[in-house]
């Protein structure tokens, strides 16, 4: 056997004294043992004293509770070691029980060492529990001791020895062993069957899953409520919703108590596929509801984008563990609410609650979202300061945060310190050099990172062809495409004939973007698509356009962009019944086009700004500020471009609602109050237009300060007129 580590057994046993006077207040040992079970230590020593020194020693039901009875496991096994052999066989199986069910299940094994060391059998019912003591300890060697031991003594056979070792297995991690001796099984019963299928769920192997369980039908056995649960388990795993509401309606139809563990499985599985309102009113009957079911809530609604929801459970939870808070924070953080994700987290250090790494990756991913550099930053310096600096999985975090957050420099100081890469660090600081315009760098990191050995991976490629794209290099991008495919092994998926279509795009090259849409062995989907749409829009390819939204529609009815760039073609060309139809059409069906949305942060605080938003507590200041900026940029040549006011509007009105985009009152909040030698940082939820573009470049040369601005797909860095797109955006 393997070392089992060895408890210090220092006790040392009383001598043998003369019996004292019984007074009539003494207790027998039976008594004395059975009347307390929280004996101290000190207290359990007189009564063994006082059975050493009586004639009890002999009685081996006395022997037993004394055992079972120590608040010392170690005292209980020193007892064990001095006993004789002659009760060794009656008490060893309970004891071995015992053992196996405490917080120190190795002790059996010095059980078993003794008895094989004195050459005691062993009883057949005492393997179930050696091999539970296995498991819980992990010990595979301990436990294919106890495998091949059965075996010897003839117990092969038995059913009962033959799930404890599934078990065992299984809890070691050797799956592939505990299918063995269950397929070697002449009679399983449910008990088998369950372990055997819930091993197989906790492996991930949930389709291997429904298979046993059919194989178990279909041998006639009856599932109870465990393997039920681990099914529906399994089924909300690989999202097989069918499968589960079968499962559902048998419980139902062979009117199966519904305990709480099998309620949670029920909820699981609705949540997990998305029926959200089921899994609702199936959670509602649960009293009490435990942790572990409403943060699969909270997880559930979030992830399918009803963030209110899970805010609501999530409020409503008496006591919540760092996973309930985890899965709030990271609800906030993918859902386009990366303040509330920040606030909630504050409320966790209030607390005195200490994240863990995932609760901050959640936290830097909300802060990248939200694109405040001075959040960035503190946020680093506490993952520093509470150990989270060396975690490469932070630090791939950190470098994407950064990067999102308008420091390219800061993102690249925290891949160049980093002692270790792998690919995710590649890619994210590729990324970072992607989406700020610095294509000559994105190009050389990735050449770096093949000379480091580390094998790029689809996302990889997609950062680099999304380089080449926002930077016009055509022949790069083809370059780049091919050895994808032929160099690296790599099958092309719809991203990246996405980049591909966005690459010719960009380059007004529509028919290569056309070409490459019916030649792909895909079928096109929204992504593809909306690429080519997208690059129909900058161009002016009006009828690509109107065909590329209307192939997108077929697939997404209600798709926002679609829908808009329809209406955006009819009013460019002034068909404004149709545009008006087209709307009408969106109303009714509750689809909206995003509005325009830019936040700055000045003095620790976020400010937001919506078109022609007058809610500021500045606002006069700010629109007193925009007339005067206007007025100076009128000097340098500056004449609004109203080709993308794409509504009914005379002329003159249309000149009003362009100058009133929600990044130049931002700008403009910046130049009131922000330093004169800071830069002013602005993040937009849109793209850019092509006034506001202007507009910014102008204001960094007849202001003579840098700005920049993070939009839907970019980074826009201005200076002295100029900005690092090159006007290719």
């Amino acid at each position: 056997m393997s070392a089992v580590p060895q408890p210090t057994i220092s006790v040392s046993f009383p001598s043998p004294s003369p019996t004292p006077t019984p007074t009539p207040t003494r207790k027998t040992p039976l008594r004395a043992l059975s009347s307390s079970s929280s004996h101290s230590l000190t207290h359990f020593k007189e009564i063994h004293a006082q059975i050493l020194r009586s004639n009890h020693i002999h009685s081996h039901s006395l022997i037993l509770k004394l055992l079972l009875s120590s608040p010392s496991l170690s005292y209980s096994l020193s007892i064990f070691s001095h006993l004789p052999p002659q009760p060794l066989p009656s008490l060893s199986t309970p004891f071995l029980r015992h053992l196996s069910r405490t917080s120190k299940p190795e002790f059996a094994f010095f059980v078993y060492q003794r008895l094989r060391n004195d050459g005691i059998r062993i009883d057949r019912v005492a393997f179930p529990s050696l091999l539970k003591a296995a498991a819980k300890i992990g010990g595979l060697a301990e436990g294919k001791e106890i495998h091949g031991f059965g075996y010897k003594l003839g117990f092969h056979s038995d059913p009962f020895l033959q799930t404890g070792l599934i078990g065992m297995y299984l809890a070691c991690g050797r799956l592939l062993e505990a299918r063995l001796v269950f397929d070697k099984m002449s009679y399983r019963d449910v008990v088998s069957w369950s372990t055997i299928i819930d091993g197989y769920c906790q492996s991930g192997l949930f389709d291997d899953a429904l298979e046993l369980f059919e194989e178990m039908k279909s041998g006639g056995i009856e599932a109870d409520k465990f393997i039920h649960s681990s099914i529906l388990s399994a089924c909300g795993r690989t999202g097989n919703l069918e499968y589960g509401k079968a499962i559902h309606d048998y419980i139902i139809e062979k009117d199966i108590v519904v305990d709480a563990h099998l309620r949670s499985a029920l909820v699981t599985l609705y949540a997990s596929c998305g029926c959200m309102d089921v899994a609702q009113q199936l959670y509602n009957q649960m009293t009490p509801r435990n942790m572990v079911i409403s943060t699969a809530m909270i997880s559930a609604y979030s992830r399918h984008g009803r963030v209110e929801d899970a805010r609501l459970i999530f409020d409503q939870m008496v006591e919540k563990d760092l996973v309930s808070w985890s899965a709030m924070i990271s609800g906030y953080a993918e859902s386009d609410q990366p303040q509330e994700a920040l606030r909630l987290f504050n409320e966790l250090q209030v607390l005195g609650i200490r994240p863990d790494q995932v609760t901050m990756l959640s936290v830097i991913s909300a802060c990248a979202h939200l694109g405040v550099l001075d959040k960035a930053k503190w946020i680093h310096v506490y993952a520093d300061k509470n150990g989270f600096g060396g975690a490469l999985p932070i630090n791939n975090a950190l470098t994407d945060m950064y990067a999102k957050c308008g420091s390219l420099e800061r993102a690249r100081g925290v891949f160049e310190k980093m002692t270790r890469r792998n690919v995710i660090s590649w890619t994210s600081m590729i990324n970072a050099f992607a989406i700020h315009g610095d294509a000559d760098n994105a190009l050389s990191y990735f050449h770096k990172m093949k000379e480091s050995h580390i094998q790029p991976n689809g996302v990889t490629f997609v950062g680099v062809l999304y380089a080449c794209s926002h930077a016009g290099l055509v022949e790069e991008g083809r370059r780049i495409f091919a050895s994808m495919i032929n160099e690296h092994k790599i099958v092309p998926k719809h991203e990246h004939y996405g980049c591909m279509v966005d690459l010719f795009g960009r380059a007004n090259l529509l028919k290569e973007a056309l070409e490459t849409v019916e030649r792909m062995p895909l079928a096109p989907n929204v992504v593809i698509w909306g690429s080519l749409m997208a690059a129909c829009q900058i161009h002016g390819g009006t009828e690509l356009g109107e065909f590329a939204a209307k192939r997108l529609l077929d697939l997404e009815p209600d798709h926002e962009g679609a829908l808009v760039l329809l209406s955006n073609i009819y009013a460019k060309e002034k068909k404004w019944q149709d545009v008006g139809e087209l709307r009408q059409l969106m109303k009714e069906r509750g689809v909206f086009k995003e509005k325009g949305c830019s936040r700055i942060e000045l003095n620790n605080e976020v400010h937001e700004f919506l078109v022609a938003d007058r809610n500021h507590k500045e606002a006069d200041e700010i629109y007193e500020k925009l007339d005067e900026v206007i007025s100076q940029l009128r000097l340098a040549g500056y004449a609004p471009n109203t080709r993308s006011v794409l509504v009914d509007l005379e002329e003159e009105d249309k000149k009003e609602v362009i100058l009133w985009h929600s990044e130049k009152l931002a700008l403009c909040y910046g130049l009131i109050n922000g330093g004169k030698d800071s830069r002013i940082r602005i993040v937009k939820n849109l793209r850019v237009c092509e006034d506001c573009h202007t507009f910014i470049k102008l204001v960094s040369k007849v202001y003579r300060r840098e700005i920049i601005v993070r939009d839907r797909t970019r980074f826009h860095h201005y200076r002295d007129g100029i900005c690092s797109c090159k006007d290719y955006w």
